[in-house]
């Protein structure tokens, strides 16, 4: 029953999250108004590029450690750790007060403060979902993808009604979601365990690879307006790739579960259940894929039309290549995630570095693509370079069972 359970709580944890999210982010420029708001469409930038570089492979990380019977190495490893975060999170703060006018169009030090708290609320965060999650106490999970971004929007709803517009203050809403951190017993780690050397070398490369995998799925916008892209353009490419990846931001909150499970199955030498888990992988990647390359080819203008209004206008055949990226990326993250149990951080951060280059050459200037066009087939050039080389990564779980078994 928890088996069956547990990856529904999940889903739904990260659908309702993902909701409050966009409505947090509704609630700010409907009271503050666009202009206004764009210090806080900054720090949350800031903090979905803190989510790749920290949460997720700390989770990962803490995830794998408990569930690998190996909880000595993070609380022998915390010190260091905790020393990496800090000294980033000092670096951003720095880099955000130097920048402070161009990014938040201010001179004070709020702003560069709360860049500073954001990137150590989002390592906390980190631990305590790896934490929970090597425990195997996935419904307290999805309750902290839910509590992180209801706690913003309660306190966002209640500065609109007492009329508050200092974007400060609803910065301050942004970083207060950090205080599901404080989750009772989710910091307390046994010392058992080989604790081993090497937990930064993970994190480093596990960071870097979701930071690299989150550039390729998020980026296209930005490398579109460098193209030359005009402004209705750079939005349609926004909107279009905002709402093909959300099933990808539902299966990034069932991750935890996928860590503990991949991990269990790897420390048992479980050949069988590997090779099982790995063949309802590919069948199910493939129909994903394909299915997000229909959808996106056929109904996809129209569905990006109904969402975020007419005037955003897309062509079929680029709506279905970018669908069929998005596809792609979810299929990545489960196949990175897997690979990142048995330990190859380093794999994974080569195969996203190859397939970033793979992507870049597509862009290269040619006289027979629009830059829409490029920018399409870049990211799903890269997207489908990063399948091919996590693939070969992760099979290497079935070769050491093998071995161990």
């Amino acid at each position: 029953m928890t088996a069956r359970r547990d990856p529904l709580l999940l889903a739904s944890g990260s659908v309702v999250s993902g909701v409050l999210a966009y409505v947090l982010f509704a609630l700010v420029t409907r009271g503050l108004g666009a202009t206004a708001a764009a210090p806080v469409s900054v720090l949350w930038t800031v903090w979905a590029l803190t989510g790749a570089a920290f949460t997720f492979p700390l989770q990962h990380w803490i995830t794998r450690s408990i569930a690998a019977g190996r909880e000595g190495d993070v609380r022998s490893s915390a010190g260091r750790v905790a020393g990496v975060v800090a000294l980033a999170a000092l670096g951003a703060g720095g880099a955000a007060w130097a920048f402070r006018e161009r990014l938040f169009h201010r001179d004070d030090a709020w702003f560069p403060v709360l860049v500073v708290l954001v990137v150590l609320g989002s390592a906390a965060v980190g631990v305590v979902r790896g934490s929970l999650a090597g425990r195997g106490r996935m419904g307290s999970v999805a309750a902290s993808l839910v509590l992180e971004n209801a706690v913003r929007c309660l306190l966002a709803v209640v500065l609109l009604l007492a009329q508050v517009h200092d974007p400060v203050a609803y910065g301050l809403c942004l970083v207060a979601g950090s205080s599901i951190a404080l989750w009772p017993g989710a910091w307390r780690f046994a010392g058992e365990g080989a604790g081993r050397a090497g937990s930064l070398s993970f994190l480093g490369g596990a960071a870097t690879a979701q930071l690299l995998a989150q550039g390729v799925l998020t980026g296209g916008a930005v490398v579109l307006a460098l193209l030359g892209g005009s402004p209705a353009e750079v939005t349609a490419m926004f909107a279009t790739l905002a709402l093909f990846r959300a099933p990808y931001m539902v299966v990034l909150g069932m991750l935890p579960q996928v860590t503990h499970h991949v991990t269990g199955l790897v420390v048992a030498g479980d050949v069988r259940a590997l090779r099982s888990l790995a063949a309802r992988l590919a069948v199910v990647g493939a129909a994903v894929v394909v299915a997000g390359a229909t959808i996106g080819g056929t109904v996809g203008p129209a569905l990006v039309r109904a969402v975020f209004g007419d005037t955003v206008d897309i062509g079929h055949g680029d709506a279905g290549v970018l669908a069929t990226g998005c596809a792609l990326a979810l299929v990545n993250v489960v196949l990175m995630v897997g690979a990142l149990a048995l330990e190859r951080p380093g794999r994974v951060a080569g195969a996203w570095g190859l397939a970033v280059l793979a992507g870049a050459a597509v862009l290269l200037p040619t006289t027979w693509l629009l830059p829409v066009e490029r920018v399409a087939f870049a990211f799903v050039t890269a997207e489908a370079v990063a399948t091919v080389l996590l693939a070969v990564a992760a099979s290497s779980v079935l070769r050491t069972a093998r071995t161990t078994a």
